[in-house]
Parts: structure tokens; sequence; C-alpha cells
């Protein structure tokens, strides 16, 4: 029997989802999001704190995001021989350090080496995410277990900054990282008593995400995802140029709206669950169907705040699906090295966020918001063209 069917059987022996490590998970994703974006909150205070400049302060984030590319493509062949419990659970110490660090630090230096444990936490938390789902639930019960850990997500999107924010003025930037690292305290004692032994399935090709690129239709979905991120994440980082400019929405208003999209994309992350145990291939194509859409449509229409409101939340929900999607696709795909595959789309996902925002900002200075918007739709309806022509369903042979 092969790692594949191995799993499979596995998955279907009616084995009791454990629903408690599954949460102990999304938790830990909360942490990680979260610390990951206080500094953009908190840049001010830590930069007059430790004396130096906003700008190289504001490094501490492109460090994170760097290492965890990096961690991305490593953290499985490092640690294709140890009990995937123990790496996860390293991965919350790592978080706890970090906030640690940065709490106590003295100088930038200091910061520095706290966001780089982050960043090896990060890429390699959400490399292991989708195999470590795999080995929880059921196999019918995956879009669903990854819809609650990506949730974490959501909610860390929604709360970070703001919260960040205020609580920085109200008890200082160092506590806020001080109540950071109390959370990954917290996921760390759930994880302990909830994750099960999850011994390492190694192979001869584990660990290799270049050999797992080499598989049929594999290039093509990377394909579609950098497409996908690329356009979300040039879209979003030109949403507020375009509110305050085009539309005319003040900064109540602006907040209003993104609000309105995280609380918009964590109902899409949850529903996620229930659209992909019914339709993989369906789900995965309408995502970038509809959001292309509704940023045309924003070009169009985007002159009303309500209607803004409406089809930016409308983006977000469909947003909210895409992560789940693409993970639940990723154990149907590679079950046999779903860790390989992870690892693989994080680097794709980190690709698409450098292409997008390159791309964007000289799309910006050429043609504005809408130029970036209607870039952002053609990106996004190619992808879901993609999806549907290229990575249809193949019958399963008997």
């Amino acid at each position: 029997m092969n790692r594949a069917n191995h799993l499979s059987a596995t998955a279907a022996t009616g084995q009791k989802p454990a629903w408690g490590a599954v949460f102990s998970m999304t938790l830990g994703v909360f942490g990680l999001v979260t610390a990951e974006f206080l500094p953009a909150s908190l840049l001010t205070p830590m930069a007059t704190s430790l004396g130096v400049g906003e700008a190289l302060t504001g490094q501490a984030v492109t460090i994170t995001a760097a290492v965890a590319l990096l961690s991305s493509i490593v953290s499985v062949s490092v640690t294709r021989n140890i009990d995937r419990r123990w790496v996860l659970l390293a991965f919350s110490v790592m978080l706890i350090a970090s906030n640690l660090l940065v709490a106590f630090a003295t100088q930038l230096s200091f910061i520095f080496i706290g966001r780089v444990l982050l960043g090896v936490a990060i890429g390699g938390f959400w490399t292991l995410s989708a195999a470590t789902a795999m080995r929880l639930v059921p196999a019918a019960l995956i879009p669903r277990a990854l819809s609650i850990i990506f949730s974490g997500v959501s909610v860390a999107t929604i709360a970070a900054a703001p919260l960040g924010s205020y609580f920085g003025e109200l008890i200082g930037w160092r506590n806020v990282f001080i109540a950071a690292a109390a959370i990954g305290v917290l996921a760390l004692i759930w994880q302990i008593a909830s994750l099960p032994k999850m011994a390492p399935l190694a192979s001869g090709t584990a660990g290799n995400i270049f050999t797992v690129l080499k598989r049929p239709g594999i290039q093509t979905a990377m394909f579609a995802v950098i497409l996908v991120f690329s356009g979300h994440f040039a879209f979003f980082t030109y949403l507020r140029p375009f509110l305050e400019n085009v539309a005319g929405i003040g900064v109540n208003g602006l907040s209003a709206i993104l609000l309105g999209f995280g609380v918009a994309n964590f109902a899409g992350t949850l529903l996620a669950g229930v659209l992909l145990e019914r339709n993989l291939h369906l789900t995965l194509m309408m995502t970038p169907l509809v959001m292309g859409v509704m940023a045309l449509a924003l070009v169009l229409l985007g002159f009303a705040p309500f209607v803004d409101a409406l089809l930016i939340a409308l983006w977000g929900m469909a947003f909210g699906a895409v992560p789940v999607g693409w993970s639940t696709w990723l154990t149907r795909t590679m079950p046999d090295d779903a860790e390989s595959g992870g690892g693989l789309m994080v680097a794709a996902v980190q690709l698409a966020i450098t292409v997008g925002a390159a791309a964007g900002g000289a799309i910006f200075n050429l043609g504005g918001a809408k130029g970036v918007f209607i870039a952002s739709a053609l990106a996004l309806l190619i992808a879901a063209v993609t999806i549907f022509v290229a990575l249809r369903p193949r019958p399963v042979m008997a």
C-alpha cells in the first residue's frame, strides 16, 4: 500500500475527528498572524522608544515575510524525521519567544532576531497545515477543518491592527507583545493537550517542493494560484486610494468598509468548508470569477459608498474561500506528499504577494487605482478560465 492509499484508508476507518486539535491550531494561527501584523500598527511608538527611524523599524515586517518564504521551502526537509506533533509545538514556542524578544528588546537587532523566529514559525506552520488537517479528521471533513483553521487568519486580520493600535496607546507597545506571547502560551498548552503523535511519513522524494512541481498539472495549478493571490493583493493594496480619490470616502467610511470586508472574509472562510465539501472544482473556479467581476463593477459603479461597501464585502467573502479551497485541493491532489505540496503552495503565495505589489505599483503610476483594478480583474478572470479548463477533476480509475 502506498502512502496515498495509506492516508486514504486511515481517513476512511471512521476515526473520530480531533476537533480539539483543530481548534488549538486555529488559536495558533490567530497568534501567528496577529504577531506578524502588530508592528504595522505600533510602528511609531516602537521606533520612538528605540531611537531609530520608522522606515528601518518597518523592516521587521519585511524580514518576517522573507524568512517565512525560506522556511516554507526548507522546513519539510529539515524536519522530515521528526514527529509532526513536536514540530508544530516548536513553532508555537518560536511564536512565544519571538514576541518576548520584541517586548523586551533594548535595540533593534533583538527585534529582528525575534521576527526571524516568527518567520520560521509562520512558513513552517502553513507548510504543514493541510497535511496536519488530513491526519486530524476523516477525509470528508478536511474542508471543514481547514475552514476552521483559516478562520484564525480572518479574525487576526480584523483584530490585529485596530486592537494593537488601541492597546498600544492604553498599555504601551511592549505590553501588547507580551499579550501576544500570552496567546502563544495558551495555544501551546492547548496543543500539548490535544495534538496526537504524528509520525513523519518520509519517502525518497518527500520534502522536495521542486520534485512536486514536476507532477502533471501542478505547474498549471501554481500559475492559477499566483494569478489569484497577485490579483487580490494588488487590488487590496490600492483599495484605500480608490475609495478616497474616486469615491470620496472619508476615514470613518473607509474604516467601516474595511471592517465589512473583514467580517465578510471571516464568513466566507467558514462558508468555504460547506461549499468545498459539495464541489471543490466549482468553488475554486467561482471565487476568482466573483472577485474579478467585483473589481470591474467597482471601476464602473464605484462612486457611491453603499455600492462600494457591498462590492468590497462580496470580494472579501469570495476571497475567504480561496486559501481554504487551495489547501483542500492540495490534500486531494497530492495526499502522498501534502507537506511538500504545502511548502510549494506557501512559496507560490509569497511570490504572488511580491508580484502583486510590484505590478500594482507600476500600474498605479500609469493608470491610477482604476488601472490596478482592471489589471487585477484580468488576472483573476484568466485564473478562473485556467481552473475551469485545465484543472477539471479526473475520473477515478478502479
